[in-house]
């Protein structure tokens, strides 16, 4: 009851999967992913040990297709369910039992394989198909969401929206990307914001694009931190009070990862401040 991708990013090494529903906390269980092995989307009647079997076998060196084939096998409630696996070269296999709910089916494109059932029809895969491929020169993150919302776009899940979530896994380490709307009247719309408060809180802006801290600003900054209730007098060009203010405002709005100090600022917490 689900539609959903899984993929790999091979320039960067990232993998991961997202998936939506109109059903509760479609990410407590349907998505797996696990860096330099691949990702795995497991739905309809879902068994949630299809995603650790077919992560064990490709980390085994097993292809996807042979691993959907080798779990689907020894499953007598195979023809309920569906199951989507990329592994960390971007090979890709799908599977989708004869008994799931039309409509129903799933495809294997290039470093990704999606796939859905309850769906309003085929054009659900043929907007989130060509979504993927639009999107070839964003984060894996941000392909992933905008599949969902092509697919969602076009009709989705015929029995409306309830849920949603993303899981990406970064090559070079760090929190992962793993957000969740369980319950929402809109998880595509909430699971955006979700996103861009991870990347206020995460992301990183290059040293270049950082501003100067002139007198000016400075006044501004005061001003912002005294409106935030903290202590924080002078005027002019910064000074250790300032930045001692602006410090411990940056901890208390856990934008601690995008603070260095000194005469220059990082635009995202500007923005956030004086915003």
């Amino acid at each position: 009851m689900t539609f959903s991708i899984a993929a790999v990013d091979r320039v960067t090494g990232d993998v991961g999967a997202a998936a939506t529903t109109r059903f509760l906390a479609v990410g407590a269980g349907v998505l797996w992913a696990e860096v330099g092995v691949g990702a795995v989307c497991t739905q309809a009647m879902a068994r949630i040990e299809y995603g650790p079997e077919v992560l064990e076998l490709l980390r085994a060196g097993t292809s996807p297709a042979d691993a959907l084939a080798a779990v689907t096998a020894v499953d007598a409630g195979r023809e309920d369910r569906q199951l989507g696996a990329v592994d960390a070269a971007g090979q890709g296999a799908t599977f989708t039992g004869s008994q799931c709910f039309d409509w129903a089916g799933g495809r294997v494109l290039a470093d990704a394989v999606i796939q859905g059932n309850i769906l309003v029809g085929s054009i659900v895969l043929d907007a989130m198909e060509q979504a993927w491929h639009d999107s070839v020169d964003a984060p894996l993150d941000h392909r992933l969401l905008a599949v969902l919302r092509a697919g969602d776009e076009t009709g989705g899940d015929r029995r409306g929206r309830q849920s949603a979530a993303l899981l990406v896994r970064r090559a070079a380490g760090g929190d992962p990307v793993d957000l969740r709307v369980d319950d929402h009247h809109a998880p595509l719309d909430e699971l955006d914001r979700l996103r861009d408060v991870y990347e206020r809180i995460y992301g990183t802006t290059p040293a270049g694009e950082w501003v100067s801290v002139t007198a000016e600003l400075a006044d501004q900054l005061r001003a912002a931190l005294r409106t935030a209730g903290l202590t924080v007098t002078g005027t002019g060009a910064g000074d250790d009070e300032l930045e001692a203010a602006l410090a411990a405002w940056v901890f208390d709005a856990s934008l601690d990862g995008r603070w260095s100090g000194g005469d220059r600022i990082d635009p995202v917490v500007l923005q956030h401040l004086l915003g």
